[in-house]
């Protein structure tokens, strides 16, 4: 099976975000029907597991490439990003 592209994945988190934006919307409207909201919460729960899926790779590739001397540094983002 081919490897996805960065492309790819970011386009993906990027749908999938999109996605749930619209399905909160749909679970907000007064006009929902409880098994259209049912079925609009599941499908947010499976997007949701999947997009943070997404975001703990990218994490784990942050610290990969933050390594320094042989030993990860991880450290929060805002912690990271914060000037000295």
């Amino acid at each position: 099976m081919p490897r996805k592209s960065k492309s790819d994945d970011n386009t993906d988190f990027a749908a999938a975000t999109h996605r749930l934006e619209e399905l909160v919307a749909k679970l907000e409207n007064e006009e929902t029907t409880l098994e259209e909201a049912m079925t609009a919460f599941e499908e947010g729960v499976k997007l949701t597991k999947e997009a943070q899926a997404k975001l703990l790779d990218a994490e784990q590739k942050v610290a990969l490439l933050m390594e320094q001397a042989g030993e990860p540094i991880t450290a929060e983002f805002s912690e990271a990003t914060e000037p000295e």
